[in-house]
């Protein structure tokens, strides 16, 4: 099946940055899972605390979850946890 080119797509950048948030916690899961550590616990611990020595260093996770809005990570995990 050939694409035709010259039509427009249409692309919600909500939906993009959901799934940005998405694969940087699963990223952030598996540094610290990497680590020894508790990730559901490390993760709320950062969130509640805006601490972030409650995150590892290894994989770049710490540098990578700085890079997004605390606020944005948790409405993406309620909005998740209300949609299941």
């Amino acid at each position: 099946m050939k694409k035709n080119i010259d039509e427009t797509v249409a692309f919600s950048a909500d939906l993009i940055r959901r799934e940005n948030i998405k694969q940087l916690l699963k990223d952030v899961q598996e540094a610290l899972e990497e680590r020894g550590y508790n990730s559901v616990n490390q993760i709320s611990g950062y969130l509640i605390t805006n601490d972030p020595a409650y995150i590892s260093s290894h994989k770049n996770a710490r540098t990578k979850i700085q890079d997004v809005e605390r606020y944005e990570i948790i409405e993406e995990l309620v909005r998740y946890y209300l949609e299941k």
